[in-house]
C-alpha cells in the first residue's frame, strides 16, 4: 500500500449514492442483471481485465439534498486543472436499476478502487447474472471531464496523491511531525481501550507501525460510523496535514464516546450489584433475627402497616383480600415498580373507617330546633323535615338516612343548611363538589391498572373524616356532565340507593364498602337537568328564596355581624340601621338569595375600615422605653380631653388590638353614604310604571334557575303585510305561545271591539306586528307567557294601557282557557320584590299559594282567572268594558 499507484487517464465510474469509499477501506458490493449500469461496468472494467482492472468510486447526492450541500458540488481545490469539468451541473442516469430518470449531483473527487475478489453467477432458468465484488480503495483523484453517455459513465481523471519526493518534503515539516505524534498517541490510546474488549486489534497495532500516516488516517476514519458530510470532508482533505488534523479529531471523538458508554455501563452494573447486595444483606439480617429470636418490628414499616390493618376492623372478606395483598407486598423489594402502588393501596384499606362511627348527640328535638333557628332564619319546611328525621331516629336508631335534595336559586343557604344538619346531628361533615364532573371515575374511582390511579371522591371523603356515618353533601348535582369517560349521574344511582349502597364497589378499592350509614344531602339550582332515575332516589325540597322581611332579619342577625368580624370591626365602628338595610334590599338587590346583599354590606364595611385606619385620635405605645410622644394634633386633643390612652399588652389577639382604636362616634350609614359607596340605586319602584306607560306593554312573571323574575313584553304595529315578528332570543315553545296569542286576539277582535264589524275584524290588514322580550341576551322559553302576550296585544290594538301594579302568569289554549303553570311561589316573591301589588294567577294554581309566606300574601292582591276574558278584566284599569262573553 506504500507504493504509488499508477492511474489511467480515463476510468469507469461507479457512483455511490450518499456513501464514500476512502483509500485503504474495503467494501463489498453485489450487482445483478436488472441493474445493467453496474453489471456492464463490472463486466468490462473488472471481469475482462482481471488483475489490471480498476474503477473509480464517485460519491453522488440526490438532487433533493443538494440545497444544504451546494458547496460540495463546486470544483473545490481543483483550481485551473479542471477547466473542462462538467460536474457542477446535475446529470441524469439510471442508477441502481431504477426505472425512472432521477437527477443526481456528482462529487468532484473520488477514489480509485481495485477488485480483491470477484465472482460471477448465473441464475437458472431466468439467466440473471450476478457479480459479487470486494473492492479496496487505492488513492484519490479529481474529475477533469465526466461523460454520462453510453452503457456506463466514464471520466478523465487527474491523481491527487503527492509524489514520493513531495511526501518526503512534507515529512520534514515541523507541523506535520507534531500532528503525526498527536495522531499516533490518540490512535494508540484507542487501540488500548479496544484491546480490553476485542482480541483482533493486534493487526491494527502492526498497521500503526508499518503503514504511512497519511494512508493510516484514511484507514482509521473508514472504520468509524460517521455522517456522509464528514466522509466527504475527509475525502476532500488532499492536504496531508489537514487530513491528519481531521482524522485526529474523529479518532478522539470515537474514543470519548467509548469511554462514556463504558462509564454508563459500569454505573448500571454498579446499581444492579448494589440492589443485589442490599437484598442479600436483608435476607441475612432477617435470618440472624430469627436465630436470635429478636424480631423487633417497631421500626419495620410493613409490620406497622400490618398492625394498623388489623386494628381497622375490616369485614372478613375484605381482610382476606388485604392479607393476600400484604403477602405480595412482603415479597417485593422497595425498588420494584409496583411496590409503592401496593403500599398506598394497603394504607388506604387501613385508613378507611370500616367500623368507626361518630358519637351522635342525644336526640333533644328542642335543642336541635334552636340550633337550626340560630343558624338560619325562615326555611320552616326544611327545618320541620330535619326535626321529623331526628324524631324517627330517636324512636328507631337503626333507621336508614334520607337522601335530601335542596333545590333553589344561588344564595338561599343550601350548602350552609347541610352543615347545620351535621351540627344538629353531632356528625362530621364532608362536602363533594360535582359541578363540571364528567368522568365516572370521580365517583367510582380509577382501576389500579392505570398509572396515577386513585379512589373516587366518596371513598376519599370518608378517609378524610375517618367515620363511616358523616353527613355527605353532594354539591351542584345538577351540573354533572357525560362524555366518553362515562356518566357520573348514572354512577350516583348506586350511591343514593339504600338497597345498593351497603355494598358500594369502588374500582380502586375493589372490595365492597358500606355507605348505608352515610346521610346524603344534595344541592341543585334546578331539578330539570337531573336524570329522572337519579331524581327518583332523592327527596326534593325546594328553597324558592327569601322575602324582603326575611332578608332584613337575616341581614340584622347573621350578615352584618359576620361582615363586621371579617373586616376587623364591631358595632362601635359601624352601625347599619334597619331602614338602610331595607333601602339596600329594595334599591340595590333583587335576587332570591342574599349574596349580593352581603356584598353590599361588605362594601360599607370596607369604607368604614378605611375611615378607622386613617384615624389619628389614638396613639398605641409599642415600646416601654418610649416615654413621651409629642404631636401638635395630639396635644390639642389632649387639652380638649377627647383622646383616650390605653396600653396594649403583648400577646393579645387581633380583635383586642382592633378594639384599641377608639373613635369619637360610630359611623352610621345613611342614604348619602349608600350613594357614595354603592353608587346610584339600581332599581326603583317607578320602573314598572314607566315601562307600561304606553299601550302594548304588559308585565309577566317567569321562573329561572336564579328564582322568579319579572318579564316585560312589548308589542307594536307598523305598516306591512300581516306578518308576526318575534325578538328576544326566544325558544320554540314561547314562539308558539306568541302565535296562539295573536290568533286568539284576531279571532275575537270584533267581540273585543278592537275593529269595527263592517271591516271583517282583520286586525293585520296592511300592518305587521312585532313582539319583543327585553333582555335579549338572556335565552327565554316556556308556556307561562301566554296570558301576558294576549294582554300586550289587546293593549296595543285597543290603545289602552295595562295597570302598572299588575303582573300575570299562565298558559292559555287556543279556546281561551287559562292553564296552570309551575314556580308560583318564586313568581309571587319576584312580584313582591319589584313592588307589584296585584298578581293574576290561573285558578288551578290557588293550591300553590300555601307555600307563599303569609306576610307576602297579606301585602298583595291575588286575582284568579279561569278564562282569558278574566285576565283582561283584571289587567286594565276599570275592568274591560268592551268584553263580551265569547262562546266556546
Amino acid at each position: 500500500m506504500a507504493e504509488p499507484v499508477e492511474l489511467p487517464n480515463r476510468i469507469g465510474i461507479l457512483p455511490f449514492r450518499n456513501k464514500v469509499l476512502l483509500p485503504g477501506a474495503i467494501i463489498r458490493i453485489r450487482c445483478t442483471s436488472p441493474s445493467r449500469y453496474r453489471v456492464k461496468l463490472v463486466e468490462q472494467e473488472l471481469w475482462q481485465r482481471e488483475e489490471k482492472g480498476m474503477i473509480g468510486i464517485l460519491p453522488v447526492r440526490d438532487a433533493a439534498e443538494t440545497v444544504s450541500a451546494g458547496s460540495m458540488l463546486t470544483q473545490g481545490d481543483l483550481g485551473d486543472k479542471s477547466s473542462k469539468n462538467q460536474t457542477g451541473i446535475p446529470a441524469s442516469h439510471k442508477l441502481d436499476g431504477k426505472s425512472q430518470q432521477e437527477p443526481i449531483h456528482w462529487h468532484t473527487r473520488g477514489v480509485a478502487a481495485r477488485a480483491l475478489h470477484l465472482s460471477r453467477g448465473v441464475e437458472k432458468p431466468s439467466g440473471r447474472v450476478t457479480y459479487t465484488v470486494i473492492l479496496e480503495g487505492l488513492c484519490r483523484f479529481s474529475i477533469m471531464e465526466l461523460n454520462t453517455k453510453g452503457a456506463y459513465s466514464t471520466a478523465r481523471i487527474s491523481p491527487l496523491d503527492m509524489t514520493k519526493a513531495e511526501m518526503e518534503r512534507v515529512e520534514q515539516d515541523p507541523d506535520f511531525i507534531a500532528l503525526s505524534r498527536q495522531f499516533k498517541a490518540t490512535a494508540m490510546e484507542l487501540i488500548s481501550v479496544l484491546e480490553q474488549k476485542q482480541k483482533t486489534v493486534g493487526r491494527t497495532k502492526v498497521l500503526l507501525e508499518t503503514v504511512p500516516l497519511h494512508k493510516l488516517a484514511d484507514f482509521f476514519v473508514a472504520s468509524f460510523e460517521i455522517s456522509f458530510e464528514e466522509q466527504l470532508s475527509m475525502l476532500d482533505s488532499v492536504d496531508v496535514k489537514v487530513r491528519l488534523s481531521k482524522a485526529t479529531e474523529l479518532v478522539d471523538r470515537h474514543l470519548q464516546s467509548i469511554r462514556v458508554a463504558e462509564k454508563i455501563t459500569k454505573k448500571v452494573e454498579g446499581q444492579l450489584s448494589k440492589s443485589q447486595k442490599e437484598y442479600l444483606l436483608r435476607q441475612q439480617m432477617r435470618a440472624i433475627k430469627e436465630e436470635l429470636g429478636d424480631n423487633d418490628d417497631e421500626d419495620d414499616d410493613v409490620a406497622g402497616l400490618e398492625r394498623k390493618m388489623q386494628a381497622a376492623g375490616m369485614p372478613p372478606n375484605v381482610w382476606k383480600h388485604a392479607q393476600r395483598e400484604l403477602r405480595r407486598l412482603k415479597k417485593m423489594q422497595p425498588q420494584q415498580p409496583g411496590y409503592n402502588s401496593s403500599r398506598v393501596y394497603l394504607e388506604l384499606l387501613a385508613d378507611l373507617p370500616w367500623q368507626t362511627t361518630s358519637e351522635e348527640l342525644e336526640f333533644d328535638l328542642k335543642a336541635a330546633k334552636e340550633r337550626l333557628d340560630s343558624d338560619h332564619f325562615g326555611l320552616e319546611k326544611v327545618k320541620q323535615r330535619i326535626i321529623e328525621y331526628l324524631a324517627v331516629r330517636k324512636l328507631k336508631p337503626d333507621a336508614r338516612g334520607p337522601v335530601l335534595c335542596f333545590v333553589g336559586p344561588p344564595g338561599v343557604g343550601k350548602t350552609s343548611l347541610a352543615s347545620s344538619i351535621a351540627a344538629a346531628l353531632g356528625r362530621k361533615f364532608v362536602r363533594i363538589s360535582l359541578g363540571g364532573v364528567k368522568d365516572e371515575a370521580d365517583i367510582r374511582g380509577h382501576r389500579r391498572t392505570y398509572i396515577g390511579s386513585m379512589p373516587g371522591r366518596l371513598i376519599d371523603g370518608l378517609k378524610k373524616v375517618s367515620v363511616r356515618n358523616p353527613v355527605m353533601l353532594l354539591d351542584e348535582i345538577d351540573k354533572t356532565g357525560s362524555d366518553v369517560r362515562g356518566d357520573p349521574a348514572s354512577a350516583l344511582l348506586e350511591v343514593l340507593d339504600p338497597e345498593q349502597n351497603k355494598s358500594f364497589n369502588d374500582h380502586y378499592l375493589n372490595v365492597p364498602f358500606d355507605l348505608s350509614k352515610v346521610i346524603f344531602v344534595a344541592t341543585a339550582n334546578r331539578a330539570q337537568p337531573i336524570p329522572p332515575p337519579l331524581l327518583d332516589r332523592m327527596e326534593v325540597i325546594e328553597l324558592p328564596g327569601y322575602t324582603a322581611e326575611e332578608k332584613l332579619n337575616i341581614a340584622m342577625r347573621h350578615l352584618i355581624p359576620r361582615v363586621l368580624n371579617q373586616h376587623g370591626l364591631n358595632s362601635e365602628f359601624l352601625k347599619v340601621p334597619e331602614g338602610m338595610v331595607k333601602l339596600i334590599i329594595q334599591r340595590y338587590t333583587r335576587e332570591a338569595g342574599v349574596r349580593n346583599l352581603e356584598r353590599n354590606l361588605a362594601a360599607l364595611a370596607r369604607a368604614a375600615a378605611v375611615r378607622v385606619a386613617q384615624q389619628e385620635q389614638t396613639v398605641v405605645p409599642l415600646n416601654k422605653d418610649v416615654h413621651q410622644i409629642s404631636s401638635p394634633l395630639l396635644e390639642s386633643r389632649l387639652a380638649e380631653g377627647e383622646v383616650e390612652m390605653e396600653v396594649i399588652p403583648m400577646g393579645v389577639n387581633n380583635h383586642e388590638i382592633s378594639s384599641a382604636f377608639r373613635v369619637l362616634s360610630p359611623l352610621v350609614v345613611d342614604e348619602d353614604m349608600l350613594e357614595k359607596v354603592l353608587g346610584p340605586p339600581k332599581y326603583d319602584d317607578k320602573e314598572t310604571a314607566e315601562r307600561v306607560a304606553s299601550p302594548g306593554v304588559s308585565v309577566g312573571l317567569v321562573w329561572t334557575s336564579f328564582g322568579g323574575e319579572v318579564q316585560f313584553i312589548e308589542a307594536t304595529s307598523m305598516v306591512g303585510k300581516g306578518d308576526l315578528h318575534l325578538t328576544g332570543q326566544l325558544g320554540d315553545v314561547i314562539k308558539e305561545s306568541a302565535q296562539i296569542a295573536l290568533t286568539w286576539v284576531r279571532a275575537r277582535a270584533t267581540e273585543l271591539n278592537l275593529t269595527p264589524a263592517e271591516e271583517g275584524g282583520n286586525l293585520l290588514e296592511g300592518r305587521d306586528v312585532h313582539i319583543h322580550f327585553p333582555a335579549g341576551a338572556v335565552p327565554k322559553d316556556g308556556p307561562s307567557a301566554g296570558v301576558t302576550l294576549v294582554t300586550a296585544l289587546v293593549s296595543l290594538f285597543s290603545r289602552r294601557r295595562v295597570r302598572s301594579d299588575t303582573a300575570m302568569t299562565g298558559e292559555m289554549t287556543l279556546r281561551g282557557l287559562v292553564l296552570p303553570v309551575g314556580g308560583i311561589k318564586d313568581k309571587v316573591l319576584a312580584a313582591h320584590r319589584y313592588g307589584l301589588k296585584r298578581v293574576i294567577l290561573p285558578e288551578r294554581n290557588l293550591k300553590d299559594l300555601v307555600e307563599v309566606p303569609a306576610a307576602v300574601l297579606g301585602s298583595m292582591e291575588i286575582l284568579v282567572a279561569k278564562r282569558m276574558e278574566d285576565v283582561l278584566e283584571h289587567a286594565f284599569e276599570g275592568g274591560c268594558p268592551w268584553r263580551q262573553h265569547s262562546r266556546l
